[in-house]
């Protein structure tokens, strides 16, 4: 397999970017990370907590500077937070430093997925599916814009996701 440098997942709540990306990350020797636990790791709260405090403008803020600092290392598979797509410059730094995989999967499956999430605060502002599907419509097309490849992992197991980028990676 040719050497990868950077493989970077988007999509929405619920489409398996933390757990695939971990997964991937382990099958391929690369590091992981999630922006959103690097962003807690470096603050020492929770997401919910900095939306709180600095509301979801703050949040992106922090969120856009780990995201750039990331892109800027090699050999990193990253999962990234929903919403990250929504500016500008964190589009441009994943789409000019690796693969962008777009993680979509259907309603049914994000409003299953995160039935248990406590530290979502977007899931707050209202009805879960309504909520979801608001930010899906929303978001996207920026999914979109900035992924090379995308991979609708409904009904998917990590490994068979995961396998699915493998694949698309080294297509030979």
């Amino acid at each position: 397999m040719p050497a990868i440098s950077n493989i970077f997942l988007v999509g929405p709540m619920g489409s398996g970017k933390s757990a695939v990306g971990a997964w991937l990350a382990k099958q391929l020797k690369l590091a992981f990370a999630d922006s959103d636990g690097c962003i807690e790791q470096e603050t020492g709260v929770d997401i919910s907590r900095i939306f709180d405090i600095e509301g979801e403008e703050g949040f992106r803020e922090r969120e856009e500077r780990v995201i750039g600092n990331l892109c800027g290392r090699q050999g990193l598979v990253l999962a990234t937070g929903g919403g990250a797509v929504l500016r500008a410059a964190n589009r441009r730094a994943l789409r000019n430093n690796g693969t962008v995989f777009y993680l979509q999967c259907s309603l049914d499956e994000q409003v299953e997925r995160t039935r248990n999430a406590r530290n979502r605060p977007l899931l707050e502002q209202g009805p879960r599916r309504q909520v979801l599907k608001e930010l899906m419509a929303a978001r996207e097309p920026l999914y979109r814009e900035v992924a090379d490849h995308v991979v609708d992992t409904t009904g998917l197991h990590v490994r068979e996701a995961g396998r699915t980028i493998i694949r698309l990676l080294n297509p030979a």
